[in-house]
């Protein structure tokens, strides 16, 4: 079995993870702690609470990994009692229509809109707390697309539904709790001006959504390179290719003399910048074992210390 980014996996402890790469590395799957089963209901974990529980308690879930030279943490697919898919989530569960709860029928609604649209919704998943039925009434809507046409049509889908207000663009105070939940680097102005324009997020029935891209249909994981950090970094380079720039991870190629491209794992930095943008950003520069470099910004959800901003000329 493959596992991708933005499924989920449960052990028998009572730990959700959700995954964040793809394939399995010296027997693991490489995912990160989001939940945890305790006094008979389930808690949401902070990256730090993640951490420490599992360094704690979970130490043989604690995992080096020498492909991104760094530390995830990892589950061995013997110890997985459910393997939560987004895909087999529609099929399943928004199929009882007479049985679904307020996120679920707006999630139904976002699905028949795009599809009203032309979008092929098969290639559309749910994640989040949605896919891992722990969603609350103020819970938004997280959607995986598996390839790119169907996350580019999406968008396309998105922008139209906005002009007819069948969908609505976030609302000030949406951006705001965005912002505060991702903890980014950016100011404020800065990060809604470079999210405005993504067109990767809105509002159904006044909840609000995100679509996200996780390719399937081409298998472009190297398994054999691996990375060795070196030395934090700021630049300044021009974008020469944004194809990838909406992926898991997000990339954009760079005009620069050593650094040829960019990688963040930050949900905060996908789609950030588009060709012929200059961009400045801080991250770890690595290297892989061909000697090519590149700088990542962002590790984790927050990325602390790093970011991708465009210099609006």
């Amino acid at each position: 079995m493959t596992y991708y980014p933005k499924e989920f996996i449960q052990t028998a402890e009572g730990l959700l993870f959700a995954v964040v790469a793809e394939g399995i590395e010296d027997g693991k799957v490489r995912c990160f702690l989001r939940y945890v089963y305790k006094n008979q209901k389930w808690h949401k974990l902070k990256t730090a609470e993640a951490n420490q529980l599992i360094n704690t308690w979970f130490s043989h879930y604690r995992f080096y990994s020498s492909e991104f030279d760094s530390s995830l943490h990892g589950v061995q697919p013997n110890h997985i009692i459910t393997h939560y898919d987004p895909y087999h989530y529609c099929q399943q569960t928004l199929a009882v229509t007479q049985q679904l709860d307020d996120i679920q029928k707006d999630c139904l609604a976002l699905y028949t809109l795009f599809e009203q649209e032309g979008v092929k919704i098969d290639d559309i998943g749910v994640t989040g707390s949605l896919l891992v039925n722990l969603q609350k009434k103020s819970s938004d809507i997280d959607l995986v697309c598996c390839t790119t046409h169907t996350f580019q049509a999406c968008r396309a889908a998105l922008q139209s539904l906005i002009l007819k207000n069948k969908l609505q663009m976030l609302s000030i105070q949406d951006w705001q709790d965005a912002y505060h939940r991702r903890e980014c680097e950016l100011s404020f102005d800065e990060y809604v001006w470079h999210e405005k324009r993504k067109y990767n997020k809105g509002l159904v029935n006044g909840r609000k959504f995100d679509l996200s891209l996780v390719t399937k249909d081409v298998m472009k994981h190297d398994t054999k390179k691996t990375y060795q950090k070196k030395e934090l970094m700021t630049l300044r380079a021009k974008v020469i290719e944004d194809v990838n720039a909406f992926s898991y991870p997000s990339e954009l190629q760079l005009d620069h003399p050593t650094i040829k491209t960019v990688v963040s794992f930050s949900a905060t930095y996908v789609g950030q910048a588009q060709k012929d943008e200059i961009i400045d950003m801080t991250g770890f520069i690595e290297q892989d074992n061909h000697g090519t470099q590149r700088i990542v910004v962002g590790l984790d959800r927050e990325a602390k210390g790093h970011y991708i901003k465009v210099l609006k000329l």
